[in-house]
């Protein structure tokens, strides 16, 4: 059974596959880390919610670090809070494992913002974006921004949405993005991140369709916990280990 470590506000899990050995840094067996932010409310417990696809990953090689968080107004505060907290855990480690080969840098939904707003510019290996969402806090929480405008405090998310495209084109460093679409998904995005990723020069931005929904990523396997694998969705678990595969095989050919 993989054991989650709690640390702050960090949820890790190490590799369930060996440890490479000694004079062997090829990228198929160097340490490789993998920084993730959820989506929504999801990711409160990233550890639960999004469990099947971290610990996939992490049977292929990768030590997880997962930020647990409950979602905001102010975007850019949460995704510079994010950056600390993942830059705070990968020195500690690095003392102790030294520096990973690669970080990917992994979101969902609203965690695909965060990871791009990040004070860094993307200073990373490489991001893969699942079901970008950018919508304005008047469509994603109507009744929050009703009672901000009601009340006098922010209802609106800080960037925008018009000004996070914006400030990707302008201030996102990160060539390499792999960005993820589900084709039953009704709230996905990406179409219009790939646009202001491609506007920067040296882009080397993707985009993938593959067959799902937008909470496709998140899966804790509950249902087969408690009632046994006779209860579980083997087309879901199976679209599970499928993405994990691509996440892996993508990343790893940088």
């Amino acid at each position: 059974m993989p054991r989650w470590i709690r640390s702050g506000e960090l949820w890790q899990l190490a590799p369930s596959t060996p440890p490479p050995r000694a004079g062997e840094p090829s990228p198929s067996n160097a340490r490789a880390l993998l920084e993730f932010i959820g989506g929504s409310y999801l990711a409160a417990s990233p550890q639960l919610s999004y469990r099947r696809l971290l610990e996939a990953l992490a049977g292929l090689g990768w030590w997880i670090h997962a930020w647990s968080y409950v979602p905001g107004f102010d975007h850019q505060q949460q995704a510079n809070q994010a950056w600390r907290g993942f830059r705070a855990l990968r020195q500690q480690q690095d003392q102790q494992l030294g520096q990973p080969a690669l970080v990917l840098r992994l979101g969902h939904s609203l965690g695909c913002k965060l990871h791009l707003l990040a004070p860094d510019g993307g200073r990373a290996s490489a991001l893969v974006a699942l079901s970008f969402n950018n919508f304005s806090a008047e469509r994603s929480v109507p009744l929050l921004a009703e009672m901000g405008q009601q009340f006098g405090f922010r209802s609106e998310f800080s960037p925008s949405p018009a000004a996070t495209l914006l400030q990707v084109q302008q201030a996102y460093l990160q060539p390499r993005n792999l960005l993820v679409r589900f084709d039953a998904d009704r709230i996905d995005q990406s179409a219009r991140l790939l646009d202001s990723l491609r506007g920067r020069a040296n882009d080397q931005s993707q985009l993938v369709e593959l067959p799902g929904d937008h909470l496709s990523p998140a899966s804790g396997g509950l249902r087969r916990q408690l009632l046994g694998r006779w209860a579980d969705d083997p087309a879901r678990s199976q679209r599970i280990t499928d993405l994990a595969g691509l996440i892996n095989r993508w990343a790893r050919r940088g």
